[in-house]
This record gives structure tokens, sequence and C-alpha cells, in this order.
């Protein structure tokens, strides 16, 4: 592996963050179901706007438990991009439901309202829109979508904590919203995940697919007494170290979002004077939270003669995402080049992801930009 001099992310940690962790660790009880967990679901919940929230141990388990407490399955019709993370598409598949893909649209890189229409039939049960990068996606439009077709609509907002439209948080339009805090995100534990919702009935079902199905009226590993176990369910809780470093970073998450548009502020400055190049676009009313920062490139051949050239200079960069249906598995399973996504496929096709972390030294954003702008001039 190469020793980046500019990694693709850094975690920025502070000294609360060490403390936080270290008085659970000190403590030498209660690392499970501990009471950072409860705090951590509180304060997520009030942040983004929802009634309740459930941590769990990742994105994707929090993605799968929202299909099962939406009681989803065999022979349904789940409507997904592929313009994303697999996860998305797998957890469909985890709920044995048929992930159908629908291409999105340039503006976001989110499912394109007009296209999902032509999708949905008697068999459609459900619709996961994500929210690209750290921006929303035309989530106002799909909600519509979704009310008027009665389907559920589960938020993919992994990657977009903190991202607004016209003050609205996302997470607040679906009946469930699915947040990650792996280690590249806007908020990390190194790893972790949650479920906001408005729906006691949901939080409940929830609580119960987190903990193996048992009804949890006290701490299971300090109480004596017995524990019924009225479904099925998995162990997918969140641990309270896991918890307490999540509450750490929450504290401070509108300082790590400003810090992160701050960066991304100078390399749009930057980058947007080389016509080849297109930085970021954020709708009016819209708030990036900027998790990733990705240009759209003329094409695959510049995209990748311009991660050679950076690698060569210390600099990291990554494509997200290829598309799902053309990974080995999916076309393994029935998914291949038949299925027309178009704008996906070209957005895969030039996309490419820089550095962005709240800790970028100003030198560090100008030795991206001059080597980037180096790299045109060259192909000039």
């Amino acid at each position: 592996m190469p020793k980046w001099k500019i990694p693709l992310y850094k975690v920025y940690a502070d000294e609360d963050d060490v403390k936080s962790v270290s008085k659970v660790i000190r403590r030498g009880m209660d690392w499970a179901i501990g009471p950072e967990i409860e705090l951590f679901e509180k304060l997520l919940a009030k942040y983004v706007g929802s009634d309740y929230c459930v941590a769990f141990n990742s994105g994707t388990s929090a993605l799968h438990a929202s299909l099962l407490a939406a009681g989803l399955g065999t022979n349904e019709k789940i409507l997904v991009p592929s313009f994303t993370f697999i996860a998305t598409a797998n957890c469909v598949l985890m709920v044995r439901a048929t992930p159908t893909f629908v291409d999105i649209e340039e503006e976001t890189f989110g499912l394109n309202p007009e296209l999902i229409e032509h999708h949905v039939d008697r068999k459609t049960r459900c619709i996961i829109p994500v929210h690209y990068a750290g921006m929303a996606c035309k989530i106002q439009e799909i909600t519509e979508i979704s009310k008027r077709n009665k389907m559920w609509l589960i938020e993919d907002a992994a990657e977009s904590l903190g991202a607004k439209i016209n003050g609205k948080m996302v997470g607040t339009f679906g009946q469930m919203s699915v947040f990650s805090f792996a280690g590249n995100k806007v908020l990390t534990a190194g790893e972790g995940g949650a479920v906001t919702t408005n729906s006691k009935s949901l939080f409940e079902k929830l609580k119960l697919i987190r903990s193996h199905g048992r009804v949890d009226r006290q701490n299971y590993f300090s109480s004596t007494s017995k524990s019924d176990y009225v479904t099925i369910g998995y162990n997918w809780r969140m641990s309270s170290m896991t918890a307490a470093l999540a509450v750490s970073q929450l504290r401070k998450i509108e300082k790590l979002i400003n810090l992160r548009c701050k960066n991304a502020g100078y390399l749009n400055s930057r980058l947007k004077r080389l016509n080849s190049i297109k930085v970021p676009q954020v709708p009016p009313g819209y708030r990036h939270a900027y998790q990733l920062y990705s240009i759209l490139l003329p094409n695959s051949g510049f995209r990748n003669r311009l991660i050679d050239y950076l690698a060569k200079r210390g600099i990291m960069t990554k494509i997200f995402f290829d598309p799902i249906h053309l990974t080995s598995f999916y076309k393994k399973i029935g998914y291949d080049k038949k299925l027309k996504l178009q704008v996906t496929e070209s957005v895969s096709q030039r996309i490419l992801t820089l550095p962005m972390y709240p800790g970028l030294k100003k030198e560090e954003l100008e030795y991206i930009c001059d080597s980037i702008e180096e790299f045109v001039e060259h192909k000039k």
C-alpha cells in the first residue's frame, strides 16, 4: 500500500473524544448496553428532528433492520439507485425482496424523480433514495411520489448527516431514515449506524430486531430478571464505547461540517476555473455537508490518467461509485448491460472523489489544486 501524502480522509479527533471513550473503559462494566447508547439516540434524534432513534453497529445492519421492521420481503420490489454503496441493494436481497434499479439525475446524483413511476407496479412496495456525498437528493419530489403510490420511503442518508433542504434535515422525509458512522463519514465512531423515525411502533420493532427479539426492560447484563423473546432478532447492538465516541463527535458536528464546507469552498474556487472539471453544484436552498468532494471529468480515460498522476504525487483519490448492476455478483444473478441506466453509467465513468476532511491544511489544499492544474495544463 502506498504511503499517501494526502489521504482520502482523516478522522478529526480531540481530547474530548479520548476522554469519552476512556471513561467507559475505566469503569470496567457496561461496555454493552451502557447509558451512552440511549444518550446518543436522544441527541441524534434531536439533531435530525425525529421523535425516535435506534443505534446499530453499522449502517448496513440499520438498513437491513429497517426493511425487516417495514415487513418487506419475498416477491416484493424495492426501488434503489445503482449509483451507491452496494449495501443499499444487498439489504434488499437480504430480506428476499428484489432490487429494481432506477437511473439517477446529474444535479444531485440521486434517483431521478421523473423516472421513478415508470418502474412502479403492484409488487413495488418501497423506495430507498440515497443522499449522495453529503447532499440531499430530490427528496421532496420523491416523497410526493411515494405517498401517491402508497410506498414505504426509507432514506439512505448514510453519507449525509447534517444535509438540509430549506432548513429541513435529511432523515425527516421518510418513515425511516438510515445513517452510517463508518470511518469516512461526517460523524464517525469508526463504525456504527442508526435509524431515525417518528413512529413509536417502528421504534419498538427496531429495538427488538437489534437485540435477539428480546424485550429489554432492564440492562440484560446487569439484571437477574428473566428475559422474554417475542420475535426473531439479531445481535446488531452498538457498543458503549462506540456510542461514547459518537456522542462526543455529535457535540461538534456543526464545527466539522463548517470545516468541510470551508475546505470545499477553496477547492471550488480553484477548480471551477478549469473547463475540463465540473465541481459540486449545490441547488438553491440546499446545504451540502461534503462527506465526499466529488468532481466530474470529461471521460473515463481523462479520469483514470488523473488518478495515476495524483497518486504519483501522494494524493489519494477514489471512485464513488461504480454501478452496482455491473458488479460480478449482480451480473451473475441476472443484472447486466441490457439494463439501461445511462446517467448512472456516464457519471460513474467520469466521477472522481478527492481528499476531503475537516483537518485539511491550506497548503494541502493548494497542493491538490496545483497538482490538478498541472495535469490539465499538461493535457493541453
